[in-house]
């Protein structure tokens, strides 16, 4: 070996989000000039940066270079102990690479985000909305879920009510509220209230939501039923009042009023025979028309005629308006590990089909690539929603476009790690077989942090 190598310290410790240097010194013990290339290897290699990259020495001289260390504030920076090293591979000899070893430490450091789905909720005897919790932190996040309300109005099931989150995961707590009072009849109540994510030495985490608590009979219901009984009395009380005499009278008036109704008939006038029109002459001895017939056909064929034509005007005069293309609303969906866009297949018309499975196909901005984050928590295109197919819990299940209809199923969460999840299964959107391709299928499958099931929106 022809190198000297020294890391100065061994050992360095750095924050995520900051950097750190750590000196490394080499001399060349050879007898002969030699250019030396550094390159940074093992698991915080991404984060290294050497400077210079390459360096020329003497024989017995003595060089430097720095190694900045720079983890980045996220859950790829994993707390702890990480070993790093520097492959040096001198130009004139290539098979004597050196490669001495540290070790670099990064310090943790927490951070939490709660999300209610939906924030408001409805309904007359309960609400169940779903808390979203991500771990943003490089470190395991141990929370216990509370609830509370202004006068202790709601009571609370929360489901888990512990939970135990990996770096860059996140976790779904459902929660079912129950007012205390029922309202029978009136308008809405709103019930505010907070969910609070309480971890050990920090201050609670509050996400605010609202209830809206409805009547169990409208109050367009009572107000009709009130009015209804009250016309039904005013009726029977005139009719008692106001109720009409019957006599006799119109028995003895039977024979007037026949007499009356009878019709006087009238005498029928003579009929003047009309002469035949002067300028039409008789052909072949035959019978002349009468004028009145001739006349009368000639007078309905012209007004017919006339009509026609000033109908046919009017609708030549008509302008019929153009219409113009409605922009598809909605964002594109595109796969980490495939940078390829969620895809509905046979549907670039704009018309998708119940039932279809999903795909992985090149981003081309069209309708059936374009999805609307809709505030009930679906994800939706072409007119219709992302959907797990028959609803179901387990892994390989086929991610599918169907009907809207608000059901578990067609919930789907993208949380700020870049998992979409579907809050009822607890589990994630995944190209199926680890795949890239054009064509490859969506499935449900287990939230894994793979690059497979991580996704971002563009516009």
């Amino acid at each position: 070996m022809t190198l000297w190598t020294s890391l100065e310290p061994a050992s360095a410790t750095v924050d995520p989000g900051g950097s750190t240097r750590v000196r490394l010194r080499l001399r060349n013990t050879g007898d002969v000039v030699d250019e030396y290339r550094f390159e940074p290897v093992g698991p915080v290699a991404p984060w290294t940066r050497v400077e210079p990259q390459s360096l020329r020495l003497y024989p017995g001289t003595t060089g430097t270079v720095e190694l900045t260390f720079a983890p980045p504030r996220s859950p790829d920076a994993a707390a702890g102990p990480h070993p790093y090293a520097v492959r040096i591979t001198p130009t004139e000899h290539p098979e004597a690479t050196t490669v001495p070893e540290g070790n670099l430490t990064i310090t943790p450091f927490t951070e939490v985000r709660a999300e209610l789905v939906p924030p408001t909720v409805k309904g007359r005897f309960r609400g169940r909305p779903r808390l979203a919790v991500d771990n943003l932190g490089n470190t395991k996040l141990t929370a216990s879920i509370g609830g509370s309300d202004n006068g202790d109005q709601l009571s609370y099931d929360i489901r888990p009510s512990n939970v135990q989150i990996e770096p860059g995961r996140a976790a779904f707590v459902r929660t079912t509220l129950k007012p205390r009072r029922i309202i029978w009849f009136g308008s809405r109540e709103q019930h505010p209230y907070t969910l609070n994510v309480v971890r050990s030495g920090t201050s609670p985490l509050a996400v605010e939501g609202t209830y809206l608590q409805r009547g169990f009979l409208p109050r367009w219901l009572a107000t009709f039923f009130g009015v209804f009984v009250a016309l039904g009395i005013t009726f029977v009380m005139l009719w008692i009042a106001y109720k009409p005499a019957v006599n006799s009278a119109a028995t003895e008036k039977t024979v007037e009023a026949a007499n009356t109704l009878a019709p006087t008939p009238t005498p029928t006038p003579a009929l003047t025979p009309a002469a035949p029109p002067a300028s039409t002459p008789v052909q072949g001895g035959g019978a002349e028309q009468p004028k009145g017939t001739g006349n009368s056909g000639t007078s309905q064929g012209s007004g017919s005629s006339g009509g026609g034509g000033k109908k046919s005007g009017g609708g030549s005069s008509k302008t019929t308006p153009r219409k113009t293309a409605t922009p598809v609303v909605g964002q594109l969906i595109i796969g980490q590990g495939s940078n390829r866009c969620i895809d509905v297949p046979d549907a670039q018309n704009g018309v998708g089909k119940d039932g279809k499975q999903l795909q992985l196909w090149d981003c081309a901005g069209s309708a059936n690539q374009k999805w609307d984050f809709r505030g009930d928590g679906t994800v939706r295109s072409v007119g219709m929603c992302m959907d797990v197919a028959w609803g179901s819990k387990d892994d390989g299940a086929h991610i599918q476009l169907a009907r809207c209809s608000g059901n578990p199923a067609q919930q789907f969460v993208l949380s700020q790690a870049g998992d979409l999840v579907n809050p009822q299964a607890d589990k994630c959107v995944d190209a199926t077989d680890n795949g890239t391709g054009n064509g490859t299928k969506l499935q449900l499958w287990t939230c894994s942090g793979t690059p497979n099931q991580k996704w971002r929106v563009q516009n």
